[in-house]
């Protein structure tokens, strides 16, 4: 291609990249829009689910453009519930074959996040085009509902975790704080918890996001399988065998009698995944608008610190709501004993 050539086809796409900007900004104006809870970006309702222009242009290309494979296995989750722990377990699960030998493991020299892609942000941006090679794992936060359609035809299993919407609130309210400039005056408890009760946060309403997958999960057990934070973190055994045997990757007899499943879910722990140097230091997507510092999704991992942040009052608001939505299903209540309310 001569020089000239090269600079027609590059103005050509140019051009094509600002009436495609134009057009999600125009369409972006259309939506309805609240308070984001950090002074970075507003949020945006589509097709019943709040997000971050950032994050919706990838929702929407996903939907417009990306073919899934039958053979891809997609781990979904509602933000703060889990997402970290549940990549680290399904890529161990999944290579430990390759990496029996846990001191070359990758996720000792690589964040969860870096092993499997998120398909709204790192996939239809080409970051990552593929997947880690062999490794047929992409996660995402997109609401069943609004999934791309090829996942749904194309037969994708479905791994879902959710926890307690009390202590998802609580990790997403310091996540944004994190997320906010050193300089900015960030969201109050108290506004946050306003917001996130109207169902305005990443990637909410909580309860309707966790809803869709159960939903799904009825129709399809075969493709949907939920996890629930709590039961994991109790006794994580027997959902990690769960898990393994749901994505095709179960552990033989010999595996189980050699320690193998005990040797992951000790190795893919809170505790141990939270003291490497990789996820203590260093930054997720440097550069990006959706970049952070690794050590942001490792903060708790507990169950019940929304004892420490809310109030009787805030706990009670959010338990009226759970109560109301995941009334009639057999989804776990989360509703807070009277006397165990507060600090």
């Amino acid at each position: 291609m001569d020089s000239i050539s090269k600079i027609f086809e590059q103005n050509e796409e140019k051009q094509s990249l600002q009436k495609t900007n134009q057009s999600f900004e125009e369409f972006l104006s259309t939506l309805p829009r609240d308070y984001g809870w950090t002074p970075l970006f507003d949020c945006y309702l589509y097709q019943g689910c709040w997000y971050y222009p950032f994050f919706l242009r990838g929702v929407i290309a996903a939907q417009q453009h990306f073919e899934a494979q039958p053979t891809d296995i997609f781990l979904c989750s509602v933000p703060k519930s889990g997402t970290t722990w549940l990549k680290a377990l399904a890529f161990a699960i999944v290579t430990r074959k390759k990496y029996s030998d846990l001191s070359s493991h990758p996720l000792l020299s690589t964040m969860p996040h870096e092993c499997i892609p998120f398909l709204e942000v790192d996939v239809v941006s080409k970051e990552h085009a593929n997947q880690t090679a062999g490794v047929p794992l992409l996660a995402t936060h997109i609401p069943y509902h609004s999934l791309p359609k090829s996942i749904i035809s194309g037969g994708c299993k479905i791994v879902y975790i959710f926890r307690d919407p009390k202590d998802a609130f609580v990790s997403l309210w310091h996540f944004m704080i994190r997320l906010a400039p050193k300089d900015a005056t960030y969201i109050s408890l108290e506004a946050a918890l306003e917001l996130f009760c109207k169902g305005v946060s990443y990637y909410g309403p909580y309860w309707d996001h966790v809803l869709s997958f159960w939903k799904a999960s009825k129709e399809a057990p075969q493709r949907v399988l939920l996890l629930v934070y709590e039961e994991m973190r109790k006794d994580p055994l027997p959902s990690v065998k769960n898990l393994a045997d749901f994505i095709g990757h179960p552990f033989s007899v010999e595996e189980e009698n050699e320690g193998a499943l005990q040797k992951i879910v000790d190795f893919c722990s809170f505790e141990n995944l939270s003291d490497l140097d990789v996820n203590k230091k260093g930054n997720y997507r440097p550069g990006n608008s959706a970049g952070i510092e690794n050590s942001a999704f490792f903060r708790m991992g507990k169950i019940g610190d929304w004892r420490s942040h809310l109030t009787p009052e805030m706990a009670k608001q959010l338990d009226k709501i759970t109560r109301e939505k995941f009334g009639g299903t057999d989804l776990p209540s989360y509703v807070t004993d009277e006397n165990t309310h507060g600090n």
